[in-house]
């Protein structure tokens, strides 16, 4: 249903809903309220740029994980074959970062990631005739050296993987 608009005294026509909004006087900004919204608007920036940061680095980590051809560049590697979509392996590639942390010499160890959903991981996972939910031990020199497959802790993972090192560590 529309408004009616009916004339006042003056012929100008006003709307029968409430005052004319043209005619209200606008509050002029105070220097405190102004420097109130722009440490508001400096904060939101912050927020913005902060969180597209962490996902960029987040996509980078993930490019890193996902080069297999790291393999044998001298680093000991722990491949884990990974499907997104496993809670199994998402478990596992829980477990083998936090056993990864907990390690003291944890940056002599490379941890890579091989995606069974794109034709790479499914090719890698296949040369190895290996399923998800599996973890392959590398040599620095890129020999595999150990599997191990099916979910574990990251106690036990910690174990294996300080072993792993001792072992097979630079060459």
């Amino acid at each position: 249903m529309a408004k009616k608009k009916r004339k006042t005294k003056g012929g100008q026509a006003k709307n029968s809903g409430g005052a004319d909004r043209n005619n209200v006087p606008k509050k002029k900004l105070s220097r405190r309220d102004f420097i109130s919204n722009v440490g508001y608007g400096a904060l939101g920036v912050a927020i913005v740029g902060g969180g597209s940061w962490f996902f960029v680095e987040e996509v980078r980590a993930t490019m890193r994980e996902s080069d297999l051809t790291q393999i044998g560049n001298g680093i000991p590697s722990i491949v884990q074959i990974h499907d997104p979509q496993c809670s199994q392996c998402a478990a596992l590639q829980r477990e083998s970062r936090e056993a990864l942390c907990e390690m003291a010499g944890s940056g002599q160890l490379q941890f890579l990631v091989a995606d069974i959903r794109t034709t790479k991981g499914r090719q890698f996972a296949a040369s190895h005739n290996v399923g998800h939910v599996t973890l392959l031990l590398f040599d620095a020199n890129g020999r595999r050296r150990g599997v191990l497959s099916g979910p574990n802790t990251s106690e036990t993972l910690t174990g294996v993987f300080e072993r792993h090192l001792e072992r097979y560590g630079r060459s």
